[in-house]
């Protein structure tokens, strides 16, 4: 099946967010980047509702290094408050990803064309993405390019295993589980040589509720006149 993507993305700085500094308005990121930030870098390179996107691997080129920086974030409510956010710092990744039909929608079983959605979706990679391409946090522009997954040597290369503790693996959505469900899920991460691979999403046994939600349809005449609207800027 031609489902796979490969890429690596890059950036000066990264701020994947253990949500446990938040509290206080602090924000810490984590080592590497989570499941779900992947996904979200996949997802902007190309993305249809008939799909979803499993992240495989990543790999970490460039070693881990942090940078604290004093932020004054917006409050809409007035007020100059100064907080400290730890972000991460010249980061180099490679990643593996496929995408996988989405049976949760039947309304979008006519657009199931696996070559079209792997021609696109490589396109799309070599024009550098859809949409902006940012590392967890709006701040932190990155950028992608295709690569050979494995290819090239990474700092961690030989240096054995990482024990990243617990992180949050990503969300469960209503349209990706079938559940009318929102939760969050866990993981305990290990590096190895600089190469982490992620459990599939179902995989995780550390699963915790947030709140309902229902799943939004797609109407196909609404996918097919975005569709038209595409091709007539130029786009595929």
């Amino acid at each position: 099946m031609k489902n796979e993507i490969q890429f690596e993305v890059f950036g000066d700085y990264a701020l994947f967010t253990d949500p446990l500094t938040k509290i206080g308005g602090e924000k810490l990121s984590y080592s590497v980047p989570t499941y779900q930030a992947l996904k979200g870098i996949v997802e902007s390179i190309y993305w249809k509702p008939t799909i979803l996107f499993v992240v495989d691997e990543l790999r970490v080129m460039k070693p881990i290094q942090m940078e604290s920086k004093g932020i004054r974030p917006i409050e809409y409510g007035g007020g100059n408050t100064l907080a400290n956010y730890t972000y991460l710092k010249d980061v180099h990744y490679q990643v593996k990803a496929h995408f996988e039909f989405n049976y949760n929608r039947p309304e979008m079983e006519y657009d199931r064309n696996e070559g079209k959605h792997f021609n696109i979706m490589q396109r799309s990679l070599n024009a550098g993405g859809r949409r902006d391409i940012f590392l967890g946090a709006r701040e932190c522009q990155a950028y992608v390019e295709p690569c050979e997954f494995g290819h090239d040597r990474g700092f961690y290369d030989g240096q054995g295993s990482h024990h990243l503790g617990t992180m949050v693996h990503g969300f469960n959505y209503p349209d990706e589980t079938g559940r009318d469900q929102f939760e969050v899920r866990l993981w305990s991460a290990v590096m190895e040589q600089g190469y982490l691979k992620f459990p599939r999403p179902e995989e995780c046994t550390i699963v915790r509720p947030i709140k309902e939600m229902k799943s939004k349809s797609f109407d196909q005449d609404q996918v097919l006149s975005v569709e038209e609207m595409i091709r007539e800027i130029g786009g595929e």
